[in-house]
């Protein structure tokens, strides 16, 4: 099924039960008003939203609506935790290898995660707010995931049936504010603004084949004031499904449900051109882009976003449609 939350004035919003071709809604109220309430109580509450979704895909349902990507808060407004892997270690061999610097052979085995703001998550079509143009902003395309209860130090073959529902996110990253957080050796703050996510989140089941292995075998589109950019297939090179993400996630602590899983930048090697490197798919972040021209011309010439720039985030299924609705946002300036 697919579920989405309405603006309604409140922080936490309203839950809505969206149709598989992303053309109706329902609210859910009747069995569960918001996202989170949902998630505590999944095994009761979800038979019945899948109820409904199954009416709303029939046609049946009596008060239905056109669905509306615009009245879209993140599917979770607010999130118990927002943790980001860097899951696709080839966006980290070609930032060190921009810097002449090599990868650590402990990137292979333990993955890289950072815990970010879950406070202030953004919906599809809210802007990118950003106070100076001079911070680097960037675009990252992520996949991600939301979790139920997951106990400490469960295995990751257990934590991949602790994901409820997949979304899309564009983890904004102020590349210009981030080498000297990072120099301080305490990870980021101020280089990782608010995220948005897709317009709806939705479960494993709707992939059908594409959900295995904890990956999603499906392309990321990328789309950068009109011109696309990336169609990076996000599937066979992440080097760490989900399964492994919250594995790692719960090491020493337990996950609770409606805790936010980051696949990280989703990202493909090169393939060799008249033996030169080239990346046909292109890029899901602007950084990534500048590595690649620092590999080929020895410096980078392509700009982080301007003030009026638009992203478009989306992945189609195999049947062409979209699935989980496009994030579409503009940057803009911090007024007042």
């Amino acid at each position: 099924m697919k579920l989405a939350t309405y603006k309604d004035g409140s922080r936490d919003g309203q839950l809505v039960v969206v149709s598989r071709d992303l053309s109706t809604a329902h609210y859910a109220t009747g069995i569960a008003s918001k996202l989170q309430q949902a998630l505590d109580d999944w095994n009761f509450l979800a038979p019945q939203l899948q109820d409904l979704y199954t009416t709303l895909n029939q046609g049946k349902a009596r008060h239905a609506f056109p669905f509306d990507p615009e009245r879209c808060m993140a599917p979770l407004p607010r999130a118990y935790q927002w943790a980001d892997g860097s899951a696709y270690l080839n966006h980290v061999e070609l930032v060190r290898a921009s810097r002449n610097t090599e990868v650590p052979s402990s990137f292979y085995t333990d993955p890289l995660m950072y815990q970010g703001g879950s406070d202030d998550l953004f919906g599809p079509c809210d802007p990118v707010v950003c106070a100076n143009e001079a911070f680097g902003i960037d675009f990252e395309a992520e996949i991600a995931v939301i979790t139920g209860d997951v106990p400490m130090q469960t295995p990751a073959d257990d934590a991949i049936e602790a994901v409820r529902l997949i979304m899309l996110a564009n983890d904004v990253s102020l590349r210009n504010l981030i080498p000297n957080e990072l120099a301080k050796g305490f990870g980021f703050l101020q280089g990782k603004p608010a995220t948005a996510f897709s317009p709806v989140a939705v479960t494993p089941d709707e992939l059908g084949e594409a959900w295995k292995g904890g990956r999603v075998h499906l392309t990321m589109q990328c789309t950068w004031n009109g011109r696309k950019v990336g169609m990076c297939e996000a599937g066979p090179e992440m080097t760490f499904h989900f399964g492994q993400l919250i594995a790692h996630l719960c090491k020493t602590r337990h996950v609770r449900a409606g805790s936010i899983v980051g696949s990280g930048t989703v990202s493909n090697k090169s393939v060799q051109v008249k033996g030169k490197p080239q990346w046909p798919k292109g890029y899901s972040c602007i950084a990534e882009k500048r590595a690649i021209e620092t590999i080929q011309d020895g410096q980078p010439s392509t700009e982080y976003m301007k003030y009026g720039d638009t992203i478009r985030i989306e992945m189609k299924g195999q049947n062409g449609e979209s699935l989980f609705g496009a994030i579409e946002q503009e940057v803009v300036p911090l007024v007042g």
